[in-house]
């Protein structure tokens, strides 16, 4: 947008707020890339990194990422990083993070950011292990370059927050994350980082939120364009191709119409033992939609009392604003039903589990599912609170006989303040990954507890895919 004469004065306070905050946010990046992490942040970092690549992993047996994988590496030319999937095939440090971004969403087991969506996560490492491997950095240079870049993208996502379901994030912040990622592993100085995520913030991409409740997979491709973008940004920076300093304001102010917050981009940052926003992402077991978790959670107390769905004449459901958005009754897609509210609660009725098999192709036309869809009624919830407690659910099931079934949950797991265990995170990377790398949940155990410390990323992944 073209500055003029008469753009109103908090406008303009408005930019030159975004312009200083990034500044001061890339000289922190710097500076706290030559230190190190703590050992809070350090394991954190691994648990992101760890549960991000079972992602992967545990979406590289659908068809439709295999066949789509193959047509990003064909004709690969140089072998610098690896695909994860079967075979760990080799390819350009491009097409891999392609490859494995197409993949890191897919299963909708990947970490996120609680406080707002934004799954920096996703978003940094396919380019970032990718770059690693042909580099040949080492393990604690991801880890470190991983918390700083969530950082960086968690607090423009503070920053330029969607007030309603209208951009998707993995869309709004995809290119931002990867660029990030690529330039503190690459020891960009402060001008080079910032002019990285000026040029990525024109990058991003404009991704419906309805494709993903709707079902729309091209979702998925998202974080793969965003790899790739993230490459373009990082590379091109130094040659001093770059966005204007605005870019960030322009792109989410004025593009996609967010009411922005710019003092969240330096507000606080973190000092010694301060805390990350690395700190405040959550883990899913559920393979669905995070607004569903409470639903799930509750449907899952439920099945533990009653294990004949035939019994259930109706279920109610008393959800939060976002969860009554996902009430797609005939889900077309496995990505529908994963952000069908209506679907997840019907699932775990039928399958007393809310995880992959209950989202997958067969679930879609599974009669016992079906039939409760149609029995779903979403209602909104009387008690919203603040974060954690912002996404409740009630869940009553009606019986034939006329009994009523009920559970509440405020808040659903995963989250800092209801956090799975370190073993319970273990148990879910090994077993995501099992079936196509059965050492990746040793070598995941060793890199939590620090045993790989000083290794190259290289050797690492190496093990993971043997």
């Amino acid at each position: 947008m073209v500055l003029n004469p008469t753009m109103p004065e908090p406008e303009v306070v408005a930019r030159g707020e975004a312009v200083s905050g990034l500044r001061k946010l890339v000289e922190w990046a710097v500076a706290a890339r030559a230190g190190d992490l703590s050992e809070r942040v350090r394991r954190r970092a691994s648990l992101v990194l760890l549960d991000d690549l079972a992602a992967i992993v545990a979406a590289s047996s659908e068809p439709q990422i295999a066949d789509a994988q193959g047509i990003l590496i064909k004709a690969a030319g140089a072998k610098e990083a690896r695909v994860l999937a079967s075979g760990a095939l080799l390819a350009t440090r491009e097409q891999a993070a392609a490859a494995n971004g197409l993949a890191i969403t897919w299963a909708e087991l990947d970490e996120g950011f609680r406080p707002l969506p934004c799954h920096a996560g996703a978003y940094i490492l396919p380019a970032l292990i990718a770059e690693a491997e042909a580099t040949d950095a080492s393990l604690d240079a991801v880890l470190v370059s991983l918390a700083i870049a969530y950082e960086i993208t968690a607090r423009i996502a503070k920053s330029y927050p969607f007030h309603r379901l209208s951009i998707h994030p993995h869309a709004a912040f995809n290119a931002i994350g990867a660029a990030a990622g690529l330039a503190v592993l690459r020891q960009a100085d402060a001008t080079v980082l910032f002019d990285t995520i000026t040029a990525a913030s024109t990058l991003v991409n404009a991704g419906p939120f309805n494709h993903a409740i709707e079902g729309g997979l091209v979702r998925n491709v998202w974080t793969s364009i965003g790899a790739t973008a993230g490459f373009r940004a990082a590379d091109f920076a130094p040659l001093g191709i770059a966005g204007l300093e605005a870019a960030l304001h322009e792109v989410f102010v004025d593009g996609f119409g967010c009411r922005p917050q710019p003092g969240q981009l330096s507000l606080n940052l973190p000092e010694g033992e301060g805390a990350f926003a690395i700190e405040d992402g959550y883990h899913k077991v559920h393979a669905c939609c995070q607004y569903t978790h409470s639903a799930v959670e509750a449907s899952l107390q439920l099945a533990e009392k009653l294990r004949d769905p035939d019994a259930i004449d109706r279920i109610e459901v008393e959800t939060h604003a976002r969860g009554l958005a996902l009430d797609v009754r005939k889900p077309a897609t496995v990505l529908a039903a994963k952000f069908s509210m209506v679907h997840a609660v019907a699932a775990v009725a039928a399958r007393h589990s809310a995880g992959p098999k209950s989202f997958d192709l067969h679930s879609l036309t599974d009669p016992v599912i079906d039939r409760l869809r149609q029995k779903v009624v979403l209602k909104p919830h009387d008690n919203i609170r603040p974060v954690p407690n912002d996404r409740p659910a009630r869940i009553h099931w009606v019986l034939r006989d006329g009994q009523r079934l009920s559970a509440s949950v405020d808040s659903a797991r995963g989250g800092s303040d209801q956090p799975f265990s370190e073993t319970e995170l273990l148990e879910k990377f090994a077993t995501l990954t099992a079936e196509v790398f059965p050492a990746a949940g040793d070598v995941s155990r060793q890199v939590l507890s620090g045993k790989l410390s000083g290794q190259p990323w290289r050797r690492v992944i190496a093990a993971y895919t043997s």
